[in-house]
């Protein structure tokens, strides 16, 4: 199965690229203005807070194994590796169909896939760790 690459934003080109092939609005990089936000945007402001962190180093060596399989782009040991995750439970931050994609991570002694999962998004580093089949997510902080 081929996996879209993830996309890294570089400059005012790169985000105008980034913003036609993901969708979006191309910025321009200029000083930070405090501005008025419309009520819709609160909404989601504060539904993407739910997502925590978790350092890398808290995660199960099966995580770290998930990761390096995705960093290589596999071979995944499950089919379902590397579809497309919808994000269904709205827990992630909205993104266009197809941005995110989902890994098993291995429970060692379950009969099948288990609850664990990577589910990654374009941007580079952008994976989010959930033990509990998406009922939570942690966004995986690879600085600490």
């Amino acid at each position: 199965m081929r996996i879209p690459p993830r996309i890294t934003k570089i400059g005012a080109a790169g985000a105008l690229v980034s913003a036609l092939l993901i969708g979006g609005t191309a910025v321009a990089a200029t000083p930070a203005v405090a501005t008025a936000r419309p009520a819709s945007t609160y909404a989601t402001a504060v539904h993407v807070q739910s997502v925590g962190n978790v350092c890398y180093s808290k995660l199960p060596s099966q995580a770290h194994d998930t990761l390096d399989l995705i960093a290589k782009g596999g071979p995944y040991p499950y089919p379902k590796d590397g579809t497309v995750f919808d994000n269904r439970e709205g827990i992630l931050p909205s993104q266009s169909t197809g941005y995110y994609h989902e890994y098993t991570v291995v429970t060692p002694g379950s009969p099948d896939r288990g609850a664990r999962r990577i589910v990654a998004g374009e941007k580079k580093d952008e994976d989010y760790y959930t033990a509990d089949h998406y009922a939570t997510f942690d966004l995986v902080d690879r600085g600490c």
